[in-house]
């Protein structure tokens, strides 16, 4: 099967709103055609075996489904399969079983390519029709496993019944031998089409088109007609539609008399339309509470009124003369193109001239009604049925259902009545039956459409109504002449490209984007359409960030669309009931600005300052963040012009800027879930009002800021959880704007006064009990601009630091940690380096080993609290901050660099890279590789560099993955050679290998042991790797974290035999093999674990002890070993003590080992 696309494969779509490529799967041929014809002949041979029948099935199925999308492909095998597979279904040898697979297989073909299609294929002649009858006769309707074979028997039948014969013929005698009559062929059919009329499985899909075949023949419609319609119409009037087997009923005897009124002749069945429209009046359809029934009832209304009017084709009818697109393309009106063909008036009179059944009046009335409902698929079915009876009706009358479809379109309907009245103007103009003369009315109505969203509680309704418009606008593409819509482009494109790049929906842009594709190539008249689909195409506007952030841009600086989409921006979205869709708008409104500044300015502002102090949360926020980027893009164009931003838009503009926050703060609209979204937005607007240069300076605004900023930070803890971080990462950005423009004295000096206020503020919020306020402190300060640090550096780095010291001790406040990590080497990149200055002011020689000593202790922190490893917070932060500080430190004065730091900073970073958890090991990898090939500015001192370099090649930085253990740990396994990075190297492997990630131990122990299996005849290597081992053990002895991972990569080690000389006082088990004073040490050690209070360990005990006797025979007396075992397998050791004991002693008696005693606790 040959793809588009690489190795078979295929790419999704944007599943939620990804930036991924969208490539579709296309099929050239059906290429499995060998395959399926091995499984069709391997049928007699595992239709007995249940197992392997599955598997074929399921293996048929994978390969048919890959068709679904392109059926057609199938055509040309089609008939050999058929063949193949009612060879098996005919033969009289064939078991039930085999001819069971093989109709669940024409089952599975009949599916993909569709039972039109497919039942024309099978075999019809008049020698079927008996065992095709008496095959299905056979059958149990109740049979829940052999459903498709009486499927597909009915359809097999309704095939046999297009034979050109009278049934009668094919009776014969009906005299039995017995006496009694025999049914006759005609008789039997129907019987079984009424039987599975009625029952509860797919069948019954299958019988109703039996039954369209069957009673439209005519010797059976002249016999059998009248009574199959009054037996359907007892079933429906006689059947409750609230139980399910009712249900089920109620839509077989639908379906069957929807397929009769279309496949039937409209002189056949008019004399019981009127009969049957009573009934279905009567039965309430529309009121029932299940959508398929509801979907049938409107199917049948359109038939019966399609067979109420004449089988005629309205003369009047709008019929575009050309469809061809190279010509509108071109826009060359040759002879070839004509004109819109419109039938003279004689001809309309002649055509009209007949009168119209009172029926059709409901008809019309129901479909309507069914544009309403509440089911898409109802609204569908009726929005057809408009269509099609539409164009059987004279033009006035045709006329009157337009305007009371066009009635739907109205808002005081619900958006049900919106999406079906789309959907049926959708029809009529694909069916010429929307003249151009309404179209002034139909085209604002569209409009609104494409734009309408209705809220409902926290979210909205209306894409469907959205989807439908487009729809409509693409059916609009192919109907009309360009001439005819040549008044209504402006309207249309700009309402089809606002929805393509500013709807919410993925799929309204996308349908917007294909409509707007058809009327560019069938109208030829869309401004710039060609230029625009090359950026904005069904693939481009799948992801949301860019259709606000580039696309829009690119659209807008065409002048036929810039005001309308601005416009739609303030007036639809700003306010829209998603913050995110009005983060983005505010966003896409300052990259506006450019193509359209002055009517920013002098319009748009204007109406959003009204709204930011409104009463409409929604609008309220989405104003600020408006005003704000506004205000910040006519700033960026003032710098090119050489303009202040305040003689760009008027004085009462620049009031009511000043005057927003005091009138929230008045109407406490700071406080609740509404402040969650007004602080945020009220700090984009300080950011961006202070980033700006508004001459707000020494004003009371600036205290009201300040005090909005401090009092956020004083009750973070308030705040829902969802909202914390978003509103502190603001309020430290507005606070450091806020700073840089009116917190200086005279430039590069700040106002000492604020100085002191705000630094010791914050440096007292680092010792709050709330662990939020910490956060918030720690991250003003690390925001602060460097003429706020000047001269209270020691004083800032002191509180950063006694934080980071104290909490780690005490194990708690690990986001603050982390934070005031991050804000260290913030601060120390906005004072710089000056290697001999004062430490009150610059990184220097005297303060720069403290800065480098907390950012180390912070990478030991490996606090854990119910979450995890929280403390792994801190180590992402203290790497990043001292690879920052390094560059920083090396680029300026690397001679207060000491080697001890720099050894000391790359050990700390070959632990971290060694550890178990991917993204940390990643980051820390990543680092340390940046720091050994960084040139420009060159790390001193960094020890084994040559080493280093040829263990990590530059090409490294690129081509090694760090989170796949499979690749980082081959490269981190050869620091162990190195003496200065073995220890820290092997206190990282060591929570790895011991570790239970399957991937990460199994890599990890496989290239530690690569490297123990190459030292191994290097007794210096191999007592230098003990050491370290050692002191790793001596040094975490009471650390959990690491004596545990400890012993059992100890024991790993061990069981590989990587030492021979190796003592540990708990891997007892692996250190039997050592003989002398060992094993006694070690046998002695497992007697007494034998006695453990806790049952648990003296089970295991036992069941190691056990193995281990087995592995080493060479341990004990042969003569004993079998005594011994038994003791130790027999003994019910989870016993108490005293029952345990005896059993102990004895071992230690057969096993040459002095009993334990017991010895007494002394109390003092």
């Amino acid at each position: 099967m040959a793809l588009s696309d690489k190795d078979n494969g295929c790419t999704g779509g944007e599943g939620g709103e990804s930036d991924a490529i969208v490539n579709t799967c296309v099929l050239d041929g059906f290429s499995e055609s060998r395959e399926i014809r091995a499984i069709i002949s391997t049928l007699p041979q595992v239709h007995g075996d249940t197992l392997q029948s599955e598997s074929t099935i399921q293996r048929f199925l994978v390969i048919m489904n890959r068709y679904l999308e392109q059926p057609n492909l199938l055509d040309p095998h089609l008939e050999w399969m058929l063949s193949m597979l009612l060879e098996f279904v005919r033969s009289d040898t064939s078991p039930p079983s085999l001819v069971h697979l093989g109709f669940k297989y024409l089952y599975i073909i009949c599916k993909v390519r569709g039972y039109k299609i497919f039942m024309q294929l099978l075999p019809h002649e008049v020698a079927d029709v008996h065992p095709v009858l008496d095959l299905l006769s056979r059958q149990d309707p109740n049979d829940t496993e052999t459903w498709e074979t009486r499927f597909m028997l009915l359809l097999w039948l309704s095939m046999t019944c297009l034979i050109p014969f009278d049934l009668y013929r094919l009776d014969g005698d009906l005299e039995a031998d017995s006496g009694k009559a025999r049914e006759s062929t005609m008789d039997r059919i129907l019987a079984i089409a009424k039987a599975y009329l009625l029952v509860k499985d797919s069948p019954r899909d299958a019988a109703s088109v039996l039954i369209s075949k069957f009673m439209t023949r005519p010797d059976v419609k002249q016999k059998c007609l009248g009574d199959f319609l009054d037996w359907s119409l007892s079933t429906i009037s006689e059947t409750d539609d609230q139980s399910m087997k009712g249900i089920m009923v109620l839509d077989g005897a639908l379906q069957s008399l929807a397929k009769l009124f279309k496949h039937g002749k409209r002189e056949d069945l008019l004399q019981y339309a009127p009969t049957i429209q009573q009934c279905l009046e009567k039965k309430r359809l529309s009121e029932s509470s299940q959508a398929t029934l509801r979907k049938l009832g409107v199917k049948m209304i359109q038939r019966l009124g399609l067979t109420f009017l004449k089988p005629r084709l309205a003369a009047w009818r709008y019929q575009r003369g050309s469809r061809s697109l190279a010509a509108n393309l071109s826009m060359a009106q040759s002879a070839a193109v004509t004109a819109a063909v419109t039938p003279d008036v004689e001809t309309q009179e002649q055509e009209e001239d007949y009168d119209i059944p009172e029926e059709v009046e409901t008809v019309i009335e129901n479909l309507l009604a069914g544009l309403k409902d509440k089911e898409t698929i109802v609204r569908w079915s009726a929005a057809k049925g408009i269509g099609r009876v539409t164009g059987r009706l004279p033009k006035e009358l045709a006329d009157e259902v337009v305007g009371s479809v066009l009635d739907c379109l109205s808002f005081q309907e619900t958006d049900n009545a919106w999406h079906g009245g789309c959907l049926a103007l959708a029809e009529l103009g694909r069916r010429g039956l929307l003249l151009p003369s309404r179209l002034a009315d139909v085209v604002p109505l569209i409009i609104k459409s494409l734009t309408y969203e209705e809220k409902r509680g926290a979210c909205s309704v209306g894409a469907n109504v959205r989807d439908a418009a487009c729809y409509v606008c693409w059916s609009f593409a192919r109907a009309y002449e360009p001439k005819e819509l040549e008044p209504f482009v402006s309207q249309i494109s700009s309402a089809l490209l606002i929805a393509n790049v500013f709807d919410r929906n993925v799929n309204c842009r996308r349908a917007a984007s294909a409509a707007f594709q058809e009327n560019v190539g069938r109208q030829g008249t869309f401004p710039h359409g060609i230029d625009i689909l090359t950026e904005a195409d069904y693939y481009a506007v799948g992801n949301l960030n860019k259709c606000y952030m580039s696309i829009s841009v690119y659209v807008a600086s065409f002048p036929e669309y810039t005001k309308d989409m601005i416009d739609h921006l303030i007036a639809m979205k700003i306010n829209h009931w998603d913050s995110a869709i009005r983060e983005l708008s505010a966003k896409a409104l300052h990259n506006l600005t450019p193509q359209a500044p002055e009517y920013m300015a002098a319009t748009v502002l204007p109406q959003l300052l009204p709204m930011a102090v409104g009463f409409d949360l929604q609008g309220r926020h989405g104003a600020i963040l408006a005003c704000a980027e506004i205000m910040h893009a006519l700033y960026k164009l003032g710098l090119q012009t050489n303009r202040i931003v305040v003689d760009m838009i008027s004085p009462e503009c620049v009031d009511a800027l000043k005057n927003i926050h005091q009138a929230l703060h008045d109407r406490k609209q700071y406080r609740g879930f509404g402040g969650e979204l007004m602080r945020p937005a009220m700090f984009s607007l300080i950011e961006k009002l202070s980033l700006s240069k508004m001459p707000f300076k020494n004003e009371p605004v600036i205290a009201g800021w300040q005090s909005l900023i401090d009092d956020t930070i004083k009750t973070l803890h308030f705040i829902s959880s969802g909202a914390k971080d978003g509103i502190m990462t603001a309020a430290v950005q507005a606070l450091s704007a806020l700073c840089e423009e009116h917190y200086q004295a005279e430039p590069g000096k700040a106002d000492t006064q604020m100085q002191d206020v705000l630094v010791s503020q914050y440096i007292e919020g680092l010792k709050s009990p709330q662990m939020l306020t910490r956060c918030g402190s720690a991250l003003a300060l690390g925001c602060l601009p460097k003429f706020m640090i000047h001269g209270k550096l020691t004083q800032i780095l002191e509180g950063l630091q006694q934080m980071c010291t104290v909490s780690q001790k005490k194990g708690d406040f690990t986001e603050a940690r982390r934070d005031a990590v991050k804000a260290i080497s913030q601060v120390c990149a906005k004072v710089g380096v000056s290697a001999h200055s004062s430490p009150d002011s610059f990184l220097c020689s005297e303060n720069v080993a403290e800065v480098y000593g907390t950012l180390l202790h912070s990478m030991n922190d490996y606090t854990t609290d119910s979450r995890g490893d929280v403390g792994a917070w801190v180590r992402e932060a203290a790497m990043t901050s001292l690879m920052d500080v390094t560059f920083l430190v090396a680029g300026s004065a690397p001679e207060i660099l000491s080697p001890d730091l720099v050894k000391c900073t790359m050990c700390c970073l070959a632990q971290q890279a060694a550890e178990k958890i991917d993204r940390y090991r990643a980051h820390a990898g990543n680092i340390l590789l940046r720091l050994l090939h960084s040139t420009d500015p060159a790390v001193p001192h960094i020890p084994h560099k040559e080493e280093l370099l040829s263990i990590f090649p530059a090409e490294t930085l690129i081509s090694l993955n760090w989170n796949a253990p499979s690749q980082a740990y081959k490269y981190i396994t050869q620091l162990l050679r190195l003496p200065q990075y073995q220890h820290h190297t092997l206190l990282g492997l060591t929570v790895s290998v011991g570790g239970i990630t399957e991937s990460t131990v199994h890599f990890s122990s496989q290239w530690l042991f690569d490297y123990l299996r190459v030292i191994q005849r290097d007794n210096a290597a191999l007592s230098e790797f003990g050491d370290s081992l050692l002191s790793v053990f001596r040094d975490n002895l009471k650390n959990d974290r690491v004596s545990t991972p400890f012993l059992k990569m100890l024991n790993q080690m061990l069981a590989n035999s990587c030492f021979e000389i190796f003592t540990t006082q708990e891997n007892f088990c692996g250190l039997i093999q050592f003989q002398g004073e060992v094993r006694k040490k070690v046998l002695s050690q497992l007697l007494m674990l034998l006695c453990h209070p806790f049952p648990v360990i003296r089970k295991s005990t036992a069941s190691q002890m056990y193995e281990m006797l087995l592995f080493y025979d060479d341990v004990i007396d042969p003569e004993v070993l079998d005594d011994v075992t038994t003791l130790l397998s027999d003994t019910n050791w989870e016993s108490d003590l005293a029952t345990v004991r005896p059993h102990r002693n004895q071992l230690c008696d057969l096993l040459g080992v002095s009993r334990p005693q017991v010895v007494a606790k002394v109390t003092t």
